[in-house]
């Protein structure tokens, strides 16, 4: 992961895209996704790289290794949204932008989904849309990379 502007990651049982309450979450799987997200991705002429991981401990250190390397962090952390003060942690080192992202709108369900421990070191917040949601982050990060280019 040397040098590339986006680092998408995506927290526990999100594999199960597609299986897992299809209802809440849609029908495509996350192979799917990440690869309508390469795409965009290319189109935008960002450099992507995708992950997903149900440990805490590689989500944090995808995130050290980001670090000096990449320009921007699309993350959906699932669950470790209201449980990680040690994802939140690496976060706010991370030396990018930060867009957290989530398929269904958190503050619509069960009372503890409304905490998020990650949105206080992102750059933005995008949930509710589906699979959008990490469509529109790319949207997101294009805009704020132009910005800092803008400002320099």
């Amino acid at each position: 992961m040397i040098n590339i502007d986006l680092l998408v990651i995506s927290g526990p049982n999100l594999n199960l895209l597609g299986r897992r309450e299809p209802d809440i979450y849609g029908r495509k799987s996350l192979e799917e996704i990440y690869s309508k997200i390469k795409n965009q991705s290319k189109k935008n002429n960002l450099n992507v790289e995708c992950i997903q991981s149900n440990s805490e401990s590689k989500i944090i250190k995808l995130i050290h290794e980001a670090t000096n390397n990449v320009k921007a962090i699309i993350i959906n952390p699932g669950a470790f949204t209201h449980t990680s003060i040690a994802i939140r942690d690496a976060l706010s080192v991370f030396d990018g932008k930060i867009i957290e992202v989530h398929l269904s709108n958190p503050h619509d369900r069960e009372k503890f989904r409304h905490l998020s421990l990650i949105s206080g070191v992102s750059s933005g917040v995008i949930a509710g849309f589906g699979e959008n949601s990490y469509y529109l982050a790319i949207e997101a990060v294009k805009l704020l990379l132009n910005m800092d280019k803008t400002n320099e």
